[in-house]
């Protein structure tokens, strides 16, 4: 019995020391004040998101969580009042997974919001089947379902500006290997489902670059964060086989949801990063992405191809419709 004590012992140190002494923790930063500021973040009823609009919401924000679940969305929107105090933190229901629900969301916000001035695109899964759309989950909702979204929240962007964009993608990026020709399926080989998340990860980078340059000029700025290794439930969709080995590497090396967050309200508020819009943040600071994120051209190709996908812009071969056809 007392082996097995002595044995915990060690375990536990070893586990702090691991968990906590080995990572710095950057002393926090004054609270800008956004009164009268209007964010929206998806995926915001837990994780990185919820961490996310608790810190909006408590710089005074009007906060819209757009999440997939209505009970969980409801919850978070009731958590975040009751330890805030801000009772302009709202739930409404988005589901990336559908591009049906992202028009609708899209819609209805436009409808009853006046106002918007920062969107945080960060709601992600890893890995899963296929959605109703036809294209793979992960890509689908890491970067079709925002890039609809953001194309469709663009015009109240700009006419609230100064406005932010941020998108969350990940140091996985450097794995990713976009198949223009196949983009939304999964792609072929053993590690599918590792490919297919770095895939969406370096459209993230990408969607951010070639946005920045289409909004030059605007005072619509936007910005891809990689939040860190965060212990999130963004593995929930991992096989089962893998889940024993990442469950462990986020208890011991993972940051928690609040220090995943510190990037994206950094790229969200922090003054004078303007001139960075389209650019790579990490740890609060700006970094080189790997090459593949730096190519205009495969930033330029994706964006034409995501807006076929996403019904934006007609199939390449459909001529556009013929405006003295349509029947007034």
């Amino acid at each position: 019995m007392a082996w097995a004590l002595l044995g915990f012992g060690l375990f536990l140190a070893l586990y702090t020391l691991l968990r906590h002494g080995l990572r710095r923790t950057p002393p926090p930063r004054a609270r800008p004040a956004l009164h009268g500021r209007t964010a929206i973040v998806t995926g915001g009823s837990g994780g990185i998101g919820a961490a996310t609009a608790l810190e909006l919401a408590r710089c005074g924000a009007r906060v819209i969580l757009a999440t997939r679940s209505a009970l969980r969305g409801e919850a978070a929107a009731c958590r975040i009042r009751t330890e805030t105090g801000n009772p302009e933190v709202q739930f409404m229901q988005l589901d990336l997974s559908s591009l049906k629900s992202v028009r609708a969301f899209a819609s209805t916000f436009l409808r009853q919001e006046p106002h918007l001035h920062l969107l945080i695109n960060n709601a992600g899964v890893s890995a899963g089947g296929m959605t109703e759309d036809g294209f793979s989950l992960p890509f689908q909702v890491n970067h079709l379902g925002h890039f609809l979204l953001t194309q469709l929240l663009l015009e109240r962007l700009q006419s609230c500006a100064p406005s932010r964009i941020v998108i969350v993608a990940s140091s996985a990026h450097c794995a990713g290997r976009l198949r223009l020709g196949a983009l939304g399926r999964p792609p072929p080989g053993l590690w599918s489902t590792f490919q297919d998340y770095c895939d969406s990860k370096l459209a993230n980078v990408l969607h951010a670059r070639e946005l920045a340059t289409r909004l030059q000029g605007t005072q619509v700025t936007c910005y891809a964060v990689h939040p860190g290794f965060v212990n999130t439930e963004l593995f929930r969709h991992a096989p089962l086989w893998l889940k024993p080995f990442l469950i462990p590497l986020a208890w011991l090396f993972f940051c928690d949801a609040a220090e995943g967050a510190r990037t994206s309200l950094h790229c969200a508020t922090y003054e004078g990063l303007e001139c960075f819009s389209g650019r790579y943040f990490t740890d609060c600071h700006l970094q080189e992405p790997w090459p593949p994120a730096r190519d205009d051209r495969l930033a330029l190709a994706l964006w034409e191809a995501s807006e076929r996908l996403v019904g934006l812009r007609e199939p390449e071969g459909n001529p556009s419709p013929d405006p003295a056809a349509v029947v007034q």
